[in-house]
């Protein structure tokens, strides 16, 4: 039986069933299990397979760093207990105009039961953040009001060093030649600083639904609603 072609439309949906379906099953494997990187990795794996028994698509390795290659998205899985990863760094550009690719961001509250010996991972959220809106959110904001307000090379170059990007002179010259051609979309991550950047999606989660470029994919009721 031939598979269909994996599409972000196609993608979203999936994830939202998936984590409709996530949020209630019982996994004896993650009982006691802390480590978020390995929670990460269970979850990431779980769907990709998910995936694979029902679409074709390109999987992502090393060598091109993001899960979904030919749709120009990474999977992310976080804690909403403190909804952030790392990411690798390229290029300090990325701050200003984005990562490059998007992002599907599945964040978990785990519940551990001991009559069970088993966790739940409950999807709280599920969020798909299109490539355009990957950039740091006061990068650029702040860059974006310099542009509006007939600022020069010399503001942003000031706003950007005050901002520690980490850009050396010749580079931070060339990056504000080229927003005052072509201005940054806003952005809605908040990137820090790192040997690997490091991603923090509070925003995101929040904002998720109410501006372009941010999908909300899936949202879970409060637990008061869930528990009656």
């Amino acid at each position: 039986m031939t598979k269909l072609a994996l599409t972000i439309d196609l993608l979203c949906s999936e994830a939202q069933a998936f984590s409709d379906l996530e949020s209630t099953y019982a996994e004896p494997a993650l009982f006691g299990v802390t480590d978020g990187k390995a929670i990460g990795t269970y979850l990431e794996h779980k769907f990709r397979i998910y995936l694979q028994e029902r679409y074709d698509f390109a999987q992502g390795n090393s060598a091109n760093g993001i899960d979904f290659p030919d749709l120009g998205v990474d999977m992310k899985v976080t804690s909403i207990r403190q909804p952030q990863s790392s990411c690798p760094f390229k290029s300090a550009r990325q701050k200003v105009y984005g990562l490059g690719y998007g992002l599907i961001i599945f964040v978990y509250d785990k519940a551990d039961d001991p009559t069970t010996r088993a966790a739940t991972l409950r999807m709280t959220s599920t969020v798909f953040v299109e490539s355009q809106r990957t950039a740091d959110f006061q990068m650029t904001r702040g860059l974006r009001q310099i542009v509006e307000n007939e600022g020069n090379e010399e503001d942003l170059m000031a706003f950007m060093t005050e901002k520690n990007l980490p850009v050396d002179e010749i580079e931070l010259k060339n990056l504000a030649e080229e927003i005052l051609k072509n201005k940054p979309e806003q952005g809605y991550l908040t990137i820090s600083n790192a040997l690997q950047w490091r991603l923090q999606y509070g925003r995101v989660i929040d904002k998720a639904g109410t501006e372009s470029g941010l999908r909300s994919i899936y949202k879970s009721a409060p637990l008061n609603i869930l528990n009656i």
